[in-house]
């Protein structure tokens, strides 16, 4: 029965530890990957099956006469490459220093209640990113500030929409067309040098790198079924993102 007990506990572990990284942005292959430590050192087999909604995990012991199957539905996808990389860490020590299951579960803990970058840093940041792009593309220093404003303005709607837990298409488009609204104002009212540099660059946060860069991965690695969802989710942003731009240039009547 104490058998029993800890094959339901470490397949609970591991079926969490392939959903954080599924929810933080990692391919298929990172997450097998990982898992296939964890199980190595536990001493045990595991068979994962990912989908983009959904995680089943059977775990088993060596001589196949127990195992246990467990199912978990996948949160709101969360980009954090930080978690992903401090997972694959603790994979490797895990390994290397033979961890008991305890362990792994108290680091896999303190892993979860790592805290963000505060929310204005993030927006910060990007919005200083989207301005250094439009100076790559030509734009002058007041070009520079409107990309700055607009995807600051976009980034936050994108937070809070999706605080809100709205669509993601839809908070998609809604940042897509807030951003590039707020944007296509300078090109209407010739505000700097390039105007039309800062309403390219004010909808590039929301450019699906993940998705895309994970789909082809998948893809790569025979993740037949993974690679083309991540691949359509990608392609559905380009377009929430294209709708969202198609209605602001319709509304100022933009070539």
């Amino acid at each position: 029965m104490a058998n029993s007990k800890e094959l339901i506990k470490t397949t609970d572990l591991l079926l969490e530890i392939a959903s954080i990284l599924m929810v933080s942005g990692a391919n298929t292959i990172r997450i097998n990957s990982n898992i296939d430590r964890f199980v190595e050192v536990l001493n045990y087999k595991a068979s994962c099956f990912i989908s983009h909604k959904s995680i089943v995990m059977t775990v088993y012991t060596e001589n196949d006469l127990e195992s246990c199957t467990r199912v978990k539905n996948i949160p709101p996808y969360a980009i954090n490459f930080s978690i992903i990389s401090a997972i694959s860490k603790l994979s490797w020590e895990a390994s290397n220093e033979n961890w008991s299951l305890n362990e792994i579960a108290q680091a896999i803990n303190s892993i979860k209640k790592s805290k963000r970058y505060p929310r204005i840093i993030i927006l910060l940041a990007v919005s200083i990113a989207g301005a250094g792009f439009c100076n790559i593309f030509k734009g002058d220093y007041i070009n520079m500030l409107i990309a700055f404003i607009s995807t600051f303005t976009g980034l936050f709607i994108l937070q809070t929409a999706h605080q809100k837990h709205f669509n993601l298409y839809f908070r998609i488009f809604l940042a897509s067309f807030i951003a590039s609204f707020i944007a296509s104002l300078g090109v209407v009212y010739d505000i700097g040098a390039n105007p039309v540099a800062a309403l390219v660059t004010s909808i590039l946060f929301l450019v699906p790198g993940v998705p895309l860069i994970n789909s082809f991965t998948d893809l790569l690695d025979s993740n037949i079924i993974n690679g083309l969802v991540r691949f359509t989710t990608g392609l559905m942003i380009v377009l929430a993102i294209a709708m969202g731009l198609f209605l602001t240039l319709l509304i100022f009547q933009l070539n």
